[in-house]
């Protein structure tokens, strides 16, 4: 059984990939666990994979009898991997996407989306215990880790979810030690970095209809010595700016290409302007790509954001 992440995955991705294979590697099912970019697992995430079950893309079969595609909102998110589901399809196999987006395409031929679902890891628990699969520590740790990342640290969590967790933890999830190992080691030179990025930021009040922007830019000077997971985090510092609803960090990838992350305080749909670059993902929390110059990119977020999608409690 394959089971896919998206590129550059974070812990909701590999720890719903883990979680899930973990329970068939339990059952003596061979699973497979990969994702299209980077060639290694996220030194963050890599306590996770106790049972050494992902494996570089190019071990990924052609078609499998089954593939399940986990967080990924569209094939596209899949990279090099994508065409393994038209592979697997096309072979008469199955393709089961599991997800939390709203932006989710339905890609697969079978699909658990549920854009209320706080984090892809809620899905994946309820999947297993409607299996009546026993969670065992490092099942509970996979699941946990996810939760930690996509509900900001349980700040954005409902009643239910802080239940799960409670849930995990009797399990055997540690807390401190995912913590530390999500969120709070970074070598010194991602503070050096982090000064540098934090410099450069800038505060636009009147922006996002009046509500204030706050953006700032990572280049291909400033990652020396720094892994891709601290350079996502940035925009985790620049979120919390007090004067600002929407904060946006703009990550050099190539000579003109960048990709951007927007977060929202609350009252913006940060999604929606995402979307203006064929990007997606939560009202609160989006990203996209884009090819240009860094000025002229600015210059369409600023619009994009210019009549702001508003939410309910916005």
């Amino acid at each position: 059984m394959t089971l896919l992440a998206h590129v550059n995955p974070d812990a909701d991705a590999l720890g719903s990939a883990l979680a899930l294979g973990l329970a068939l590697h339990r059952r003596g099912v061979t699973a497979r666990v990969s994702f299209g970019m980077p060639a290694d697992v996220p030194e963050s995430l890599r306590g996770l994979d106790v049972a050494g079950l992902v494996v570089p893309a190019a071990e990924i079969p052609q078609a499998a009898r089954l593939l399940v595609a986990l967080d990924t909102g569209s094939k596209s998110r899949l990279g090099q991997l994508a065409d393994r589901v038209n592979a697997t399809a096309e072979a008469g196999g199955s393709v089961l996407v599991v997800d939390h987006h709203a932006s989710n395409t339905f890609y697969g031929t079978h699909h658990l989306v549920d854009e209320t679902a706080e984090a892809t890891a809620v899905l994946v628990m309820a999947l297993l215990d409607e299996l009546g699969w026993a969670l065992d520590a490092d099942i509970a740790r996979c699941v946990y880790a996810g939760l930690v990342t996509d509900t900001s640290s349980f700040r954005r969590a409902r009643p239910d979810t802080h239940r799960l967790a409670a849930r995990l933890i009797e399990a055997g999830a540690d807390p401190t030690a995912t913590a530390r190992e999500l969120l709070d080691t970074h070598p010194f030179a991602f503070l050096q970095m982090l000064a540098t990025v934090l410099d450069r930021a800038v505060l636009e009040p009147d922006a996002a209809g009046g509500r204030g922007l706050v953006y700032t830019s990572v280049h291909l000077d400033d990652l020396v010595g720094v892994r891709l997971e601290e350079v996502e985090s940035v925009v985790d510092v620049v979120r919390t700016t007090a004067e600002a609803e929407v904060a946006a960090v703009l990550k050099q990838s190539a000579a003109d290409s960048w990709t951007g992350s927007l977060r929202a305080a609350g009252a913006v749909d940060v999604r929606a302007a995402a979307e203006q670059f064929g990007g997606g993902g939560h009202r609160l929390a989006a990203g996209f790509s884009a090819v240009g110059e860094l000025e002229d990119i600015l210059v369409k977020l600023r619009d994009a954001l210019r009549d702001p999608v508003l939410l309910a409690s916005g």
